[in-house]
């Protein structure tokens, strides 16, 4: 192969790189990103999903609690075990320690490093706001940090929800 073909090659490639980092310099330089001048249509989800979603944290308690199993709740519980301690005593694994967790103030185990969006919710964990967050914890507190997909099924939420209240010092009463 003659040094004249090697330069052929060579320049071949460094004109292409040129070409390609020009053309995504020369494209940002024409298309302005500000958020004005984007044009797209923001898409939301369909209000059937809004509404079921809605519809099933805000469903009777009393329905719901009377599917509930305290052994039932044991065994789901298992799924959250891998992240959460239930024992009195017990200390904090990925996530906070959950022994006496109902009516709690959400973001309240001191020695926890909670995500912003927990610590700022204000409010505490009764059972409509622990049932919502078992439905799906990513869109009941926006920017939370548990990857958990949710309990779909009531029976497993009730069920947890009711080993989690028995998993304190003073139980509550049953709505």
């Amino acid at each position: 192969m003659s040094s004249f073909e090697i330069q052929k090659i060579i320049s071949a490639i460094l004109i292409t790189v040129l070409v390609v980092f020009g053309i995504g310099k020369i494209s940002d330089f024409i298309f302005d990103k500000d958020e004005d001048s984007v044009v797209a249509y923001k898409v939301d989800p369909p209000e059937s999903d809004i509404v079921k979603n809605e519809a099933e944290a805000s469903l009777d308690l009393k329905a719901m609690f009377a599917l509930a199993d305290l052994a039932h709740g044991e065994k789901v519980f298992k799924k959250c075990a891998a992240c959460h301690s239930i024992n009195q005593g017990g200390g904090n694994k990925i996530g906070p320690k959950l022994w006496n967790v109902m009516f709690r103030s959400v973001g309240a185990v001191e020695d926890y490093k909670y995500s912003k969006a927990l610590i700022s919710y204000k409010k505490e964990w009764n059972w409509e706001e622990m049932n919502g967050f078992l439905i799906k914890p990513s869109t009941w507190i926006k920017g939370n940090k548990m990857g958990f997909a949710g309990l779909k099924d009531e029976k497993d939420r009730a069920s947890v929800i009711l080993y989690l209240n028995q998993n304190s010092e003073n139980p509550k009463p049953l709505p």
